[in-house]
């Protein structure tokens, strides 16, 4: 089993930045891809970025130029930086991670909340 836990998210301004992070923990031998999904209310969960072991990334088409996808390997840890951030940005954010066997875990998710 592999336990994820998210950091980060708040409350901005429309054009501000924010950090997000999200720490593997347990069975993180056998990580494949992490990254990130967010769900806005009354929508459908939808990929915001999502790196390889072998540093291949995927950016879901409304963040590519804004958002920017770390991996630091040794801490088992993910990033997200999100700048030019706008209202449509608002939702939880969850990370993903896969691992042994297309096995799929998932953080509890983060609030992002963007004013205008």
């Amino acid at each position: 089993q592999v336990q994820l836990v998210e950091s980060g998210g708040g409350l901005v301004q429309a054009g501000g930045s924010l950090r997000l992070s999200c720490a593997a923990s347990g069975s993180t031998f056998s990580l494949n891809a992490m990254g990130w999904y967010r769900q806005a209310p009354g929508k459908q969960r939808e990929l915001v970025a999502i790196m390889a072991n072998g540093g291949s990334i995927d950016y879901g088409d409304s963040v590519q130029g804004r958002f920017t996808i770390s991996r630091d390997n040794a801490k088992n840890t993910v990033y997200l930086q999100m700048n030019s951030l706008n209202p449509e940005d608002t939702a939880v954010y969850y990370c993903v991670a896969s691992g042994a066997g297309a096995s799929t875990f998932w953080g509890q998710g983060t609030q992002v909340t963007v004013t205008s």
